[in-house]
């Protein structure tokens, strides 16, 4: 998948105008090297849109970028968008890791190349496309939407196995 985005500025706080969100989660039947599932639900204004998707060999911090991903590049518009997601990998790689990542030409802290780095600079150019405003969810605590998402993204790791094999 390509994305092409123009950059545009990035605003401080959430305007008052419609808002995204998303929900993200991804899920591996086996970690590393399983079928994996990633599914995003996006809602606005009492709409309800769902994003699924799976991949052959991969690991579970993959599909959690992919979900994100998926949610974000369904949306045309810029516009503002808040993201719950209950990865911390994701959450800590946009919000804290990436600036260092990107100082150091795309090594991590310890000099080795950054895992993911091929959708870690695709979501780096979907959030500077959209206002992104980042929420951390506890997974499997109850949360309506977290809960609907994993079962999405358990689904969609399950159906890709069994079609694949």
């Amino acid at each position: 998948m390509i994305v092409f985005l123009m950059k545009r500025k990035r605003k401080k706080t959430l305007e008052k105008k419609t808002i995204i969100e998303i929900y993200t989660d991804g899920s591996i039947l086996k970690n590393p090297g399983g079928f994996g599932g990633y599914a995003a639900i996006l809602l606005r204004d009492n709409k309800k849109r769902q994003v699924v998707g799976s991949e052959p060999d991969t690991t579970n911090n993959r599909m959690e970028l992919r979900a994100v991903i998926a949610g974000l590049t369904v949306i045309k518009k810029p516009c503002s968008v808040k993201i719950y997601t209950d990865s911390k990998y994701v959450m800590n790689g946009i919000r804290k890791w990436i600036g260092g990542w990107k100082k150091r030409k795309w090594k991590n802290s310890q000099g080795k190349p950054v895992a993911n780095k091929d959708l870690w600079l695709l979501l780096d150019r979907l959030c500077n496309y959209h206002d992104t405003y980042w929420q951390w969810v506890k997974g499997h605590s109850g949360d309506k939407w977290n809960e609907a998402v994993d079962k999405l993204a358990g689904k969609a790791a399950r159906d890709g196995a069994e079609e694949y094999e």
